[in-house]
Order: C-alpha cells, then structure tokens, then sequence
C-alpha cells in the first residue's frame, strides 16, 4: 500500500516515489536523473551538505501541508485512524532513507553548505536513525509544533506574487540585527516593545516608520525579523498596486500559527490615485476585522503618505469652520490609523561620524580617525546629505578602493 497523506497530498511523480519506483526496477539510468535533480534542490535550498537523500527526504515531509501536518502546527495531535495512517507513512518513509542503490552513494556523503537550512540537516540525521514508526512520528510532530510546516518553517521573509506567496532566501535577507544598527535607540525600543507584545499575544499596533530616506526604517524591519525568527516572527511584503489582494492575503494568514508582519515599504500615493483605501479598510474600518496574527509596518518618507495640493482645501464649509475639507480629511485620516508612528530623522554630524567609525571598524578598514571622518563629509555633500545610507556606500567604497589597490 502507497503512502497516503504525504505523497499522494504531493503528487503521483513525487521524487521520492519515482526513486523508489527506479530503484526496484534496477533502473540506473532513471535513479541517475532523479539523484541530479535533489543535487539541484539541495543547492537551491541551500542543504547541500551531508546525505543529500536523506535531506531531500527530509525537506520533503517537513515542506508538505496535508491534515497531518497542518493540525500538528496548530498543536493538535492526530488519534484514531488518522494517526494509524500517518504510521503507516513514516514506515514506508523509513525504508526509503535505508534503500540502498549505486546512484545514492554519489550523494551519501557530500561535500558542501548547510548554510540558512541546518533544521534540515539536523532533522535528516534524527529521522534516518529513528527505530521505530512512533519514534519517526515523534521527530516530525516536535518538528511541526516547534516550526511550523512548509515553506513558512523554513524561511523568514516572503513577497506577493500572482495569487501566491513567495519565499525570499533566508541568506537574501542578510543576518542584521537592531544591535547592529547606530543611533535611534528610542525608536528601536519603541518597535521591539509593540512587535514583543504582537509575538506574546498581547494588544499591540499597526506601525509606520517614517522620515528621511537612508535612515535604516526598512533595515529596522529586517532586524526585527532576524531578532524574532525562531519565536515565529515572518514577514510578508506587498507593493502598492498589490493593495487590492490584501484582504485575500490576510485571509490565508490567519489560518497559520505564526505572526505575520505585512511590510510596505516606502508607502506614498500621489493626488490622483485611490489604492489608499484598500489599506485602510484593512487597517481598521472594514467589516472584516484583521486576523490577530497579523500586523501592518510601513516605511515612508511622508509623515502623512498623501500629497496634499492646496485645492484640496476648496472645499470648506460657509459657516466659516476652520476645520479642513473632507477631501483633506480622508486622505489623512490613513497615517492616522497607523496607531504608532516613530520618527527616523537624519543624523547629526556626530551621530553620523559614529555611524561612520562603528561601520568602518566593522567592516575592518584600517584608517586614521581624522582623515576618514574628513573624508566623510565631503562624501555625504555629494551623496544626498548624511544618513546611514551614506555612511555604509561611503564605508563600502573605501574597501573597494583599498581591496582594488
């Protein structure tokens, strides 16, 4: 009898099942092809090192969303003949990580990176090795309570895509962390304190980040990610003409044990466009509330996100109120509904000489204090004014000069 939830939840030309398949007919020349595509997946999923089909394997059950898995997330344990057929898998799964053939020794013992995916390494070695069904079992439950299930336990941050959420390689994120970033201790501690209160399931707040470009609002949010992660932090980012599919994103959210933070970066509207009401209506205000896994940050330079012009304040009442037009007032009624906004301004001169030598120090340039510091002010009249920005392409220019000469 096949496997029943797993494979079958997959698809019938699953690579597990083609293998095995290969591997009982004797044929090389099909066990050869599916060896040189886990080959493929394991670089791609950056868990190319070790046993290359027990990874894959491994990948596998921990990336595949059936009744099983998605309840185990949701720490339900299955009973009954749900948990008789999930047995009855991880048996069969167990002999597939002991099948032996010629091709599969290409790829026992590779030589490579498990960099950003050790979860899949680490977990390979424990399931290869489990005794028994129930001791199989065991490994991939602790997995799914304590990770979660698919590609929201194995990566940190996701984009929108056409009807689809798309991971974001975990090593394309970077490794940043709030510590790492100079200055701006108020708002860092601002942000940490409403995102621990969102991750202990405490109220907590929408948040806009705004204020002069350069000034580390989005690498805040990175940070963020990279500081919460294992506590089931993920982020999900969506652009403006996205706004319309909002409500369908946070629909699929809430289904997911995990806090999901819906990230905009620098989020401004012209006059004549209208994709702000969509946002709000999910900020607050629709009728169908926002999931309570789920929480909006936004970056911008705008303090109120909308261009006003000065016709939008034409239309006042005759009664010689001096309250703005209706028009002035939906329009910033959206920054408002932000319940935090922290100011990102630009640094001072001594703030962004610090900026400059923690950075440089960092990055291991070696540099007389005076002359770089000299060196940077001229830099930052040239290069928009002082910011963080600035401070690291003037840091990385000097290291490319000096690896140059």
């Amino acid at each position: 009898m096949p496997s029943v939830l797993f494979v079958y939840n997959a698809s019938a030309d699953s690579l597990p099942v083609l293998m095995s398949n290969a591997i009982v007919k004797n044929n090389s020349d099909e066990a050869f092809r599916i060896i040189h595509k886990i080959i493929e997946t394991a670089h791609e999923n950056n868990y190319a090192c070790g046993n290359l089909w027990h990874n894959y394997l491994t990948h596998f059950i921990l990336s595949n969303e059936n009744v099983f898995s998605l309840a185990s997330e949701r720490r339900s344990s299955p009973t009954g003949s749900l948990k008789e057929l999930v047995l009855h898998d991880f048996e069969i799964f167990m002999q597939l990580y002991r099948q032996l053939h010629d091709s599969i020794a290409y790829v026992s013992d590779f030589k490579g990176s498990c960099d950003g995916k050790s979860l899949i390494c680490d977990y390979a070695a424990k399931l290869a090795n489990a005794g028994t069904p129930e001791e199989f079992f065991e490994y991939v439950s602790d997995f799914y309570k304590n990770f979660g299930i698919g590609m929201f336990a194995l990566n940190k941050a996701f984009r929108l895509g056409t009807n689809t959420i798309i991971p974001v390689a975990n090593k394309n994120v970077g490794d940043i962390k709030l510590k790492d970033i100079v200055g701006y201790g108020i708002q860092k501690d601002e942000l940490k304190k409403n995102t621990e209160a969102f991750l202990n399931g405490l109220p907590a707040n929408n948040v806009l980040l705004y204020g002069d470009g350069g000034t580390g609002k989005s690498t805040s949010i990175k940070a963020l990610l990279n500081e919460y992660f294992s506590r089931g932090l993920r982020v999900v980012e969506i652009y403006k003409h996205q706004f319309k599919e909002i409500l369908k994103l946070t629909g699929t959210l809430r289904k997911r044990n995990y806090k999901f933070i819906i990230f905009i970066d620098d989020l401004s509207f012209e006059n004549d466009e209208s994709e702000y009401k969509y946002l709000k209506a999910v900020i607050e205000g629709g009728i169908e509330t926002r999931p309570d896994n789920v929480l909006i940050y936004a970056t911008s330079n705008r303090r109120h996100l909308i261009r006003e012009v000065w016709s939008d304040r034409d239309d006042m009442e005759h009664n010689g109120d001096i309250h703005r037009s209706d028009t002035v007032e939906e329009k910033l009624s959206l920054a408002s509904r932000f319940g935090i906004a922290i100011n990102y301004s630009a640094p001072t001169r001594d703030e962004y000489h610090e900026i400059v030598l923690k950075l440089a120090e960092k990055s291991g340039l070696i540099f007389n204090r005076d002359e770089l510091l000299k060196a940077a002010d001229k830099w930052e009249l040239r290069h928009g004014g002082k910011s963080g920005r600035a401070a690291r392409q003037f840091v990385d220019y000097n290291l490319g000069m000096k690896q140059e000469k």
